[in-house]
């Protein structure tokens, strides 16, 4: 086994129109074994940036720690929230800073970059565990049902999406990926942003 497929779960990023969603399953599992079902793997960034870290727990919770320590540094020296093309830059660079001893994580980040105009636009990308950035206007995928998220994502996801079709269509897609893949699952949680709010939803799923 992999050590990137140690702790399981699974993260999704989706782009809609003047939104954007992400979500992962809750498991955190030692190989075949359950450990806990309530194992979060994304954490606000900032109100407009979300970031989902898949692979082995321990390097979660010290790149979660690490990106919050740069990201207020950045807000401190700039006098400006960080934007996400932004964040994303930082995380390929520390990830890569490290490549020699990677981290064995797979960031995924999504958010609302806001333009030239005012208004705001998705964003999302995902890294590999050196730093490799990875731009998509549909969706990104991470963790041990990747293969299964994209099948489904490529047949539901359409363009355009507003909130509430956002939610049904990324839920739908991680529920049903999950259901395949015998360490992701046991739930899930959703995040839709928006330039109004944050909307946070729990999912509940199969439970064998």
């Amino acid at each position: 086994m992999s050590i990137m497929e140690h702790n399981g779960g699974s993260v999704i990023a989706m782009a809609g129109k003047d939104c954007v969603a992400i979500a992962s399953d809750l498991r955190l599992g030692a190989g075949a074994m359950t450990v806990a079902l309530n194992f979060e793997k994304i954490f606000p960034v900032t109100d407009r940036i979300f970031m989902g870290l898949t692979g082995l727990a321990t390097d979660i919770t010290t790149l979660r720690e690490r990106f919050r320590y740069l990201v207020n540094m950045f807000t401190i020296k700039e006098s400006r929230p960080i934007e996400p093309s932004t964040f994303a830059h930082l995380v390929s660079s520390t990830l890569y800073s490290r490549r020699f001893g990677p981290y064995f994580t797979e960031p995924v980040l999504a958010g609302l970059e806001r333009t030239a105009s005012g208004g705001f636009k998705p964003y999302i990308a995902g890294t590999d565990l050196i730093g490799c950035l990875n731009y998509a206007e549909d969706f990104i995928v991470a963790g041990t049902a990747s293969d299964k998220l994209f099948g489904v994502a490529e047949s539901l996801w359409e363009p355009d999406l507003g909130p509430e079709d956002l939610f049904e269509t990324i839920s739908q897609t991680l529920l049903n990926a999950v259901d395949r893949d015998a360490y992701s699952g046991w739930g899930a949680i959703v995040y839709i942003i928006t330039p109004e709010k944050v909307i946070t939803r729990t999912l509940k799923g199969r439970m064998d």
